[in-house]
């Protein structure tokens, strides 16, 4: 989730943990906590891209390192924080740092939370920004920051925001199962032979899905709003693998296909050839729409293969928006 999400939900867990006894300062070295995951997004400053996409919610985001280093920080807050010892910022800080992957997991990019196993948990409910789950966890957090630490109230304000939280994540699963079966059903209706689908909500809300569809030689799109009166339908994004050529054996493009899961298409625009992670979907809703939120440039050059992501139209970011707020009310 987005970095404002996790320091309200580390706040909110440092309030549950330790609030009673050290009042605001709970929240903040809980908000703290739930950052301090999300510092492996700085590998991108001193490794390869491919490095820096396998790092990102690998290590940071796992049991292990709350295990090991909950204590160590715990330790550290505790020299000079007295009015908790050092059990109890340990048990702040574990908690902090678990419920930060716990959340993640529930995104599309998922989490490794069983590292070192080869193991990345995505339920793909929730996008990685969703105005509906953080905002009421904010209100609740800021009521509940504003009242005295012995406050049975602020604990009850504190205990909703993590109770209205929750109940949405465990929401957009209803949601998310009832519009794969909406899906399942339209491919069936209009004989369309598939090997898998993954659904995903859309950015910003839970009313929007979208569903992949691996076929034999192309991947396929499609959305489904719970305001829609007309039939789903689906875009198709040729596979075209073929154009990797022998770059398909280069160990880089290797792991681009592990991290993508598969999930990736090859387009070749102006001599220059694209490597497509569709997991994150389209630039746009329009259905001739041909750009990915991830792609990555593969540039063989005499240093051996590099992998370059793409740069993003800002300027797209608008339209898209406005594309969203229309797909959502209905097809």
């Amino acid at each position: 989730m987005d970095s404002l999400t996790q320091i309200v939900l580390g706040a909110a867990v440092g309030e549950a943990v330790l609030g009673k006894k050290v009042g605001n300062k709970a929240m903040l070295y809980g908000a703290i906590a739930g950052t301090i995951p999300d510092l492996d997004t700085f590998a991108s400053y001193f490794t390869d891209t491919v490095s820096a996409l396998e790092i990102h919610r690998g290590f940071t985001h796992s049991i292990f390192f709350s295990v090991v280093f909950a204590p160590i920080f715990g330790w550290l807050v505790s020299r000079y924080e007295k009015r908790a010892n050092f059990k109890d910022w340990s048990w702040l800080f574990f908690w902090g740092f678990l419920t930060h992957p716990l959340l993640d997991a529930h995104t599309t990019w998922g989490t490794q939370l069983f590292w070192p196993l080869d193991l990345r948990l995505a339920y793909k409910n929730i996008f990685v920004i969703d105005p509906l789950y953080t905002l009421p966890f904010l209100i609740c957090v800021i009521l509940a920051m504003r009242l005295p630490k012995t406050s049975e109230k602020r604990r009850r304000v504190n205990r909703l925001g993590i109770i209205l939280s929750t109940s949405y994540l465990a929401v957009s699963l209803i949601l998310k199962a009832i519009s794969y079966q909406k899906f399942i059903s339209a491919l069936e209706n209009q004989h369309i032979d598939y090997t898998s689908v993954e659904t995903k909500p859309s950015p910003f809300n839970t009313i929007l899905w979208t569903a992949n569809i691996d076929t034999k030689d192309a991947h396929l799109i499609g959305h489904y709003s719970f305001f829609d009166s007309q039939p789903i339908s689906f875009t198709k994004y040729p596979k075209q693998h073929q154009l990797l050529g022998k770059l398909k054996n280069e160990e880089k493009v290797q792991r681009l296909i592990k991290i993508a899961q598969g999930w990736f298409t090859i387009t070749q625009e102006n001599e220059k050839l694209y490597f497509n992670d569709l997991r994150f979907g389209l630039l746009g809703l329009d259905p001739k729409e041909k750009r990915f939120t991830f792609s990555f440039e593969l540039i063989l050059s005499t240093k051996g293969l590099i992998v370059k992501e793409r740069e993003r139209d800002l300027g797209q970011a608008k339209s898209m928006l406005s594309e969203l707020v229309e797909r959502i009310a209905g097809n």
